[in-house]
Order: structure tokens, then sequence, then C-alpha cells
């Protein structure tokens, strides 16, 4: 566990696996003799006796769905003004798959364009403007602009083989 608090107290479904102090110069903390288990494991972090920070991560299942997500729904029809849309691939839970590399492709309709697209990925060699790529840890990045005054739906929609497509609206106005 990696931390910038002094201790952190490790669970595993629930079962406390321990509570461990950094020592001087330690930047995390380790649990070597933990067997893994499906469910969810917790992370409670403490500095100067109170808590500080606290994450979970749960065991997920199969790539099921592309989830959507937008920094912005609106945007200037000015030509230049940008929409930031995430792609997730998650179960049937709605918990990202954290190693899906599904290849998936974007479409556009009405006033905008998709002008780059991204995993984040240093070893991808895809052209930022390409509309198919790989998602790298389930997660890939669709940057959307608006057309010089052309105010209207903008719809993008995500496909990849076996998954449920995902889409999402933004609305380009003047």
């Amino acid at each position: 566990v990696f931390t910038s608090g002094d201790e952190v107290e490790l669970f595993l479904n629930g079962k406390s696996l321990g509570r461990k102090k950094k020592g001087e110069f330690e930047y995390r903390l380790r649990w070597d003799d933990i067997i893994y288990e499906p469910g969810e494991i917790k992370a409670i972090a403490y500095k100067d006796g109170q808590t500080w920070a606290e994450e979970i991560v749960k065991t997920t299942g199969s790539p099921s769905k592309l989830v959507l997500k937008t920094d912005r729904s609106e945007i200037k029809s000015d030509g230049q003004d940008l929409s930031f849309i995430t792609v997730q691939i998650t179960d049937e839970k709605g918990l990202i798959v954290p190693d899906a590399m599904n290849e998936i492709a974007f479409s556009i309709e009405g006033p905008g364009e998709i002008i780059a697209t991204d995993n984040g990925d240093p070893t991808n060699m895809t052209e930022f403007p390409s509309k198919i790529r790989k998602t790298f840890n389930g997660l890939a990045l669709g940057i959307v602009k608006s057309r010089k005054n052309e105010k209207g739906k903008i719809r993008v929609t995500v496909t990849s083989n076996g998954l449920e497509t995902g889409f999402i609206e933004i609305q380009s106005v003047q």
C-alpha cells in the first residue's frame, strides 16, 4: 500500500489483515503472506492516529458494457470548445474491469467532430485522430470539438464486439 499516512490497516473481505506502521524513509507497506481471494480489499490509512484515507478495490466480472461520461454536457458552438469523454468498460455490476483491453470504435452524429482519442498507454502508437483504438486498464478517452456556428445535439457512440454499446449526448450552444 502506497500512502502518505503513518500507518495502514488492510482488510480482505471484511477481515483485518493487521495494521502496519511505516518506517523512516519508507513510502509503502507490504503484506507478503496474503493469499488471493475474490471479493473486496480495503486499506485504511492513518496519520497522527486519525483516519487519513480509505480505498476499496473489488474483484470484477467479465467485461459487459461500455459506459461513457463527459466532463461537460454543453459546449459552445464556436468551433473551438471541447468536451472530454471517458469510456469505461464495466462488468454487470458497473465496476471498471481493470484488465480490459478491448478494441473500441467511436462514431459521432450532429454538429461536432471527434478530434482525438487516447487510452493512456505509453506503448500504444495508435494516432490520436484514429476513431478505433484499444482500451487500456478498461479505459479510453474521446475528445469532441464543436463545429463553428452549428448548434444542436451531438451524439457520440462507442461500440466493441461482445459489449453493450455506449452513447452520450452533448449540446452545442451559442
